[in-house]
């Protein structure tokens, strides 16, 4: 186990998925298949990566009161999560989201937030000394935004590494930018945040000096198969991913960031790192579900030994 210690800050949700051949137009009724009810949201999905794959986690969240919030948070104590600062919200659901996946693997999701709206600066403020005393804090956009800028502010101004994975997609003051030190997105969110739309490495750039000249000393704009760019302090490349027979993609983004921090918190070096999220996100599509695709670490270590590296 890692001694330094990551604090996740996000959200949980009951994973609805359905699969499909495509997904319906407007209006459209299609049959789907092997309906599955699993654990997720893309906060707990990060923990429970970050805790399966080596790293030291307390993860500060908001279930409801019903039947599956209280079992999911027994099944994230199971994966060696600290979870004495995950509330169980009277007379509010767990967060919900409804999946659809398609024959390529791809997927379509609508969330409920729920429980997760209870994640408020007021909650998390009971845990402030907690944050101080992190060596780093890992956040999404599935629960309240003055929450992730309340945090990002103290972490900041107390030397705890704040890293953002800024999904699902939607606009960021400048001032929450200027205290991040690591963001995440992907092509789209990065397009969101820069209006450059990533389609060569120049491009991936351009959106990594926008977010830099916002004060951010890491940009890493994940772009699926092809891998990431790898943006420190204005120098970019490309750090390739591993190519494998994708079952659904649902949650690689998540194992991607928990595996990635994980990595960092051990003092790997950046690349190294972000390798080493290649290699866990890669293997995570191989199976289904968000959770129930993340793989342990020393799957992640014989397939990196695979590869050669």
């Amino acid at each position: 186990m890692n001694l330094n210690k990551l604090i996740v800050i996000g959200s949980v949700n009951i994973d609805h998925i359905l699969n499909v051949n495509e997904f319906p137009k407007p209006g459209e009724t299609l049959k789907g298949s092997n309906y599955k009810i699993s654990y997720g949201g893309k906060g707990a999905n990060q923990a429970v990566a970050a805790g399966r794959l080596g790293a030291n986690v307390q993860f500060i969240a908001a279930v409801g009161d019903d039947d599956l919030g209280k079992k999911f948070k027994q099944q994230l104590e199971s994966d060696h999560i600290d979870t004495h600062t995950v509330a169980v919200v009277e007379s509010k659901n767990t967060g919900v989201a409804l999946i659809l996946v398609n024959k390529q693997g791809e997927n379509q999701i609508a969330i409920h937030e729920g429980a997760n709206s209870a994640v408020t600066p007021e909650y998390v403020g009971q845990f402030e000394d907690d944050i101080i005393k992190a060596n780093a804090v890992l956040m999404q956009l599935e629960t309240p935004l003055q929450t992730i800028e309340h945090v990002a502010k103290l972490a900041k101004q107390n030397n705890t590494k704040v890293i953002l994975n800024p999904a699902p997609a939607q606009s960021l003051s400048d001032d929450l930018l200027k205290h991040i030190d690591i963001i995440t997105p992907n092509e789209t969110e990065a397009e969101y945040l820069t209006g450059i739309k990533i389609v060569t490495e120049q491009d991936a750039q351009k959106a990594s000096a926008f977010l830099h000249n916002k004060g951010i000393n890491t940009v890493i704009i994940t772009l699926g198969s092809k891998g990431a760019w790898v943006s420190y302090c204005g120098k970019g490349e490309i750090v390739s991913g591993f190519r494998v027979r994708a079952v659904d993609t649902i949650g690689a983004g998540d194992t991607f960031n928990g595996m990635l921090v994980t990595a960092l918190l051990e003092g790997k070096v950046l690349n190294q790192a972000v390798r080493y999220a290649h290699a866990a996100a890669a293997l995570s599509v191989t199976k289904a579900g968000a959770q129930t695709s993340v793989p342990t670490r020393n799957e992640v270590e014989d397939f990196i030994k695979l590869q050669g590296l």
